[in-house]
């Protein structure tokens, strides 16, 4: 008979923000107290699952949101460098429709190919990376279920990798809330079933730097 495994990608809870820059891989941006009650329900809604093992991003807010899931389930955190929020050249700026660094002509070169995207880290590199993370989670986990805390570019492009889905996408239309769980099923290594949990209730897809 197979071995039966599930990964949970859960992406990290709301982070304080008041200027609403893209934070990415910057450091000193942790979860507001929003995020913190999303994180403490997410771990109320996995409290009986036979979660064995977690493994968050280095960035903070990941691992802070990881805090009450270990504390349920009695679990010593790992890191994997492969969960990190994708490099993106407007980190630190603010990015929304009508703010000044997409308007600037000195950016306009780093638009050029949303397909690659040419303004940060490769869709497909993003994909494989995670992917390789999960795969390791899954082995570490075998039999039971794990917790990769990653960011929700990453989750949604392996999600869409995954499905044999194109990587470019219209950001709006991520199904990647804050605080939820995409949920992988293997069956041995092979991959059976995808699906998705808001467990800390709908976001919106377009939170700068999430």
């Amino acid at each position: 008979m197979s071995t039966r495994t599930v990964v949970h990608l859960l992406r990290h809870g709301e982070v304080h923000n008041p200027d609403k820059i893209l934070y990415g891989r910057l450091p000193g941006f942790r979860l507001s107290e929003r995020g913190e009650r999303q994180a403490e329900l997410v771990a109320e809604f996995l409290a009986d699952n036979d979660i064995t093992h977690v493994v968050t991003s280095p960035l903070e807010r990941a691992r802070q949101t990881a805090l009450p899931l270990l504390a349920t389930h009695d679990l010593t955190p790992a890191i994997d460098d492969r969960l990190i929020e994708s490099d993106n050249h407007f980190e630190g700026q603010r990015v929304s429709v009508g703010d000044g660094a997409l308007r600037s002509p000195a950016n306009w070169p780093k638009l050029r190919n949303p397909f690659r995207p040419s303004w940060g880290e490769p869709y497909l590199k993003i994909a494989h990376r995670m992917l390789g993370a999960v795969h390791r989670a899954r082995a570490a986990a075998e039999g039971h279920e794990a917790v990769c805390v990653s960011h929700q570019l990453p989750v949604w492009t392996l999600r869409r990798f995954l499905q044999g889905d194109r990587l470019w996408h219209d950001p709006r239309q991520r199904q990647c809330g804050l605080a939820s769980l995409t949920s992988l099923e293997f069956e041995a290594e092979r991959l059976v079933r995808i699906s998705y949990q808001e467990p800390a209730g709908p976001s919106g897809s377009q939170v700068p730097g999430a």
